[in-house]
């Protein structure tokens, strides 16, 4: 399934469970903590600077926002989360809002968690993390703010794989303004023991085979 992701349109704005969208197109629910990059990086996907909105106050959105891509998917994306600012009763609706969303079968096809590279992941990121693995579908956790991360912020990472975990760089859905330090970066966390992999791999490792008929339909929306 091509897609082009120059076509695509602000739909609509849902704060109730009514107003979700239910038409059957395979969505990308996009999520992260408030201020964490969520608007720049699905206008880099789309080729474009302002189409989702970039607010300099975090916890401003408080709707999901779905865009239509060339008529044939949606890009989702989710209130964030994590802002201390928040009013509680503000929190409150947040909550009711995503656990309606998460609890109804079908919605999401994707997940793509976005998290700042400086830091570990929060509870809210891993409770973010959680809701999604719960819905079946798979999920691509994106690094966001490389280009901002200073040698000492590579530990995060190096303590994941201390603690045992297995901590993945998937090179093909990360950038940075700076191409020398990317490199760099990518270099120091596969010495360190950091497996650099592609976003074809991951999704061969999820589905067991690059013949299901839900690799070709995720990989086609990736790209």
């Amino acid at each position: 399934m091509a897609i082009n992701f120059n076509k695509a349109e602000f739909v609509l704005s849902s704060v109730k469970a009514e107003t979700f969208i239910r038409d059957g197109k395979p969505q990308v629910t996009f999520a992260g903590r408030s201020n964490v990059g969520k608007s720049s990086v699905i206008n880099r996907l789309l080729g474009r600077k302002n189409f989702a909105r970039v607010g300099a106050t975090p916890g401003k959105t408080s709707q999901i926002n779905y865009f239509s891509i060339d008529g044939k998917i949606y890009f989702t994306d989710l209130p964030g989360y994590g802002y201390a600012k928040v009013s509680k009763e503000e929190r409150d609706r947040w909550g009711r809002l995503m656990e309606r969303y998460f609890a109804e079968e079908g919605l999401i096809t994707l997940g793509v968690l976005i998290v700042d590279a400086r830091h570990k992941p929060t509870a809210d990121d891993v409770t973010m993390c959680d809701w999604f693995k719960g819905t079946g579908c798979p999920v691509i956790v994106v690094a966001n703010k490389l280009d901002k991360l200073k040698k000492s912020q590579v530990e995060p990472a190096l303590d994941l794989i201390r603690e045992g975990y297995r901590v993945a760089l998937v090179t093909d859905c990360i950038d940075s303004r700076d191409p020398l330090n990317k490199e760099r970066t990518i270099l120091r966390l596969a010495q360190e023991g950091v497996v650099i992999t592609t976003y074809e791999s991951v999704l061969y490792e999820l589905l067991g085979s690059a013949k299901a008929p839900e690799f070709k339909a995720i990989s086609a929306i990736v790209k």
